[in-house]
């Protein structure tokens, strides 16, 4: 993939920009400081889209509360012809409280004209993510009436907001819903809610990882089958009944039918360490967990990155480097303790690109399909 510096998409797409702090994997941001420094570019159009979103306040870069929606930035997918992975909204969250159901429903109009890309939409908002995808049948009326005004505004033939219409799936195929996760609460709290949703491919970003996070329990539902997510096993192990795709009971859009006892699970893992001013380590054992938990559920995962630290085996002798050791639940080892004897890791903040992204020596680069 190119275009993004994010290694797991193709490019970003920014419709909405601005948000608002949410949970504790918000403190640093990258968007932030971005949008900051957008608002002074010196192309006045790229600076107008990004101003008044992001302020300095005693020399921190924060969010104001203010979203700003692009109309321009709204049709670029319906202008590139060539199949694209976009990350939507990187530099905001689609399901803010601020943005209104016309404005998604706009956003997701544009993702039915143009089933030829693949959109990755991540959210920390899960509850409204949930409630808007589980009543968008119940809206035909107000979504036909977005499409129109995507169609409209394009110049686009009115047959062909017609055509999407009748062709479109739900939900969405080319639409893939996920949430972040820092820590164990947050995945208790937005998991679930991500597993009500109706997607084709349901991930978890758990960047940054700032806690150890058991997913056993969603990773275990489904799994891996001819390329697609379905149950594993035989009917006597488990129940499972494999009745082909697309059955009228799959409660997954184009995956294999299984009964009640095999729920929907989790189809890709992102994790990832923080990066920026002010970066928290991750003790490497929180990663190490979910690789081999996604391993165990065949469920591919995206090691993005370590962030600025980096597990040592020793303390290195160069005493320019800040260096720390932390316990598996986080906290930081005291330095009259030796970190092995408490279940500790020492860490040095080497910066990112020297951590680099490999996991015990592998680069993890999964991907859903």
């Amino acid at each position: 993939m190119t275009g993004s510096k994010i290694e797991w998409t193709g490019e970003t797409w920014n419709p909405i920009v601005g948000c608002s702090l949410e949970s504790p994997g918000c403190k640093l941001c990258y968007a932030m400081r971005d949008a900051y420094r957008k608002q002074f570019h010196p192309n006045a159009k790229i600076a107008a889209k990004y101003e008044g979103v992001a302020t300095n306040v005693n020399g921190h870069i924060v969010w104001t509360g203010r979203l700003n929606f692009s109309e321009d930035a709204l049709s670029i997918p319906l202008r590139k012809r060539k199949p694209t992975t976009w990350f939507v909204n990187s530099m905001s969250d689609l399901f803010h409280p601020d943005v209104t159901d016309e404005q998604i429903d706009r956003v997701f109009a544009v993702m039915t004209m143009t089933p030829h890309h693949t959109y990755q939409v991540l959210t920390k908002r899960s509850e409204r993510m949930r409630d808007y995808l589980t009543t968008f049948e119940d809206r035909p009326e107000q979504f036909g009436e977005a499409l129109a005004k995507i169609v409209l505004a394009a110049g686009l033939a009115r047959d062909e907001g017609i055509a999407a219409l009748d062709a479109m799936h739900w939900p969405l195929p080319n639409v893939w819903l996920g949430v972040s996760v820092e820590d164990q609460r947050r995945a208790d709290e937005r998991i679930p809610n991500l597993l009500a949703t109706p997607a084709a491919v349901r991930f978890l970003s758990m960047e940054p990882l700032l806690g150890p996070v058991d997913l056993n329990s969603s990773l275990g539902g489904t799994r891996w089958i001819g390329g697609q997510r379905g149950c594993a096993g035989s009917p006597e192990r488990n129940g499972a009944m494999h009745h082909g795709t697309g059955a009228p009971d799959c409660p997954r859009h184009l995956h294999h039918h299984h009964d009640d006892r095999c729920q929907p699970g989790l189809d890709w893992i992102i994790v990832g360490g923080e990066s920026g001013p002010g970066a928290r380590p991750m003790h490497p054992d929180w990663a190490r967990k979910i690789r081999d938990d996604c391993s165990a559920a065949n469920v591919p995962m995206f090691f993005k990155q370590w962030g600025e630290w980096e597990p040592r085996d020793e303390w290195s002798p160069d005493l320019r480097l800040p260096m720390v050791a932390i316990k598996v639940d986080g906290s930081q080892v005291p330095h009259d303790v030796a970190p092995q004897d408490v279940g500790g890791c020492r860490m040095a903040r080497v910066g990112k690109k020297a951590a680099g992204r490999l996991l015990d020596s592998v680069q993890h680069d999964g991907m859903p399909g």
